[in-house]
């Protein structure tokens, strides 16, 4: 048995499907941590439920939200894959893959070519065939969020991208 095989933890099966405005109060709970250690940007409340249609949500057996990832259009042809977020107790378990691939299934269902996201964890993304990129690629994104972000002078951040067609 593999290593990596080894520590994956099993957890039990989870229903991914869009996100409703009903679940706005789980998703701030879920996201609340990893804004805490700025590997997500804050949304509020009021920021969630105007951009509700573009999560996909993750719920348990046990109907908890565990999971959730948004597409960001910018155009007709770009997107970003971003508010990835994986409860602790369902991290290793494939569940931000299965995410990440149901979003870019998605985007490359409705004509987008391009995908690409600001991460602190770039070895996820690569792993999935994402390649780095550099910020500068997405002047969208960099006009849109960056010039509102508190880490904008400090930002830890690498640019992936998958390209779709």
């Amino acid at each position: 048995m593999k290593r990596h095989a080894a520590m994956r933890r099993v957890v039990p099966a989870v229903n991914l499907r869009s996100a409703w405005l009903a679940d706005v109060p789980e998703l701030l709970e879920l996201m609340a941590p990893f804004v805490a250690t700025g590997d997500l940007l804050p949304r509020g409340e009021y920021d969630l439920s105007r951009h509700i249609k573009e999560y996909v949500v993750a719920h348990a057996a046990d109907g908890s939200l565990v999971g959730c990832a948004s597409l960001k259009n910018y155009s007709p042809i770009l997107t970003e894959l971003a508010g990835l977020a994986v409860r602790e107790d369902h991290q290793g378990s494939g569940l931000g893959r299965a995410l990440v691939q149901r979003l870019v299934d998605e985007a490359r269902a409705t004509g987008l070519r391009t995908v690409f996201a600001l991460t602190r964890k770039p070895l996820f993304f690569l792993r999935m065939g994402f390649e780095a990129a550099e910020k500068l690629e997405f002047p969208e994104k960099v006009w849109a969020d960056c010039q509102r972000c508190p880490r904008q002078d400090a930002c830890d951040e690498i640019a992936v991208v998958m390209r779709l067609g």
